[in-house]
């Protein structure tokens, strides 16, 4: 099944087993290596009682599998779905969200105004700097609303 449909039925079948305040808009990326293709990637704002690895385990990682991951020695290998843990409670859980503009594009369309805590970069900034270069493409008729 294609990313366009896998996408859509990542967000409902979370919607079964948590609550989906937001999506983001989806982002056509290349691949790295480049010869891998191209990726679509999606933020969603969650809200749940469990913690991030709960989260992971009995939320995100059955619903891979339903939608047809299986996880090998390649992490970088090509793959139907994956989903991933971005923000928990305000904690950032990965530091690469503003080096990386497949993390912080769709993020911003959701959090613009999220600051590093540091640089006091928001992401709407990291954003705009990171995209330029990325090689994005939005995909706008790929819908994420329910």
């Amino acid at each position: 099944m294609a990313a366009e449909d896998n996408l859509p039925r990542a967000v409902r079948l979370l919607a079964v087993r948590v609550e989906v305040l937001a999506v983001s808009r989806v982002w056509e990326t290349p691949a790295v290596p480049p010869s891998r293709g191209r990726f679509l990637n999606a933020a969603a704002a969650l809200q749940t009682r469990l913690g991030p690895q709960a989260l992971k385990r009995d939320v995100l990682r059955p619903i891979e599998a339903a939608l047809g991951r299986v996880r090998g020695a390649d992490k970088f290998a090509p793959r139907p779905i994956d989903l991933d843990i971005i923000l928990h409670g305000g904690r950032l859980l990965e530091p690469d969200l503003w080096r990386y503009a497949h993390l912080a594009v769709p993020l911003a369309d959701l959090i613009p105004g999220y600051t590093h805590p540091v640089s006091g970069e928001t992401l709407a900034q990291a954003a705009a700097r990171l995209l330029p270069a990325a090689g994005f493409r939005l995909r706008a008729e790929v819908s994420l609303q329910q």
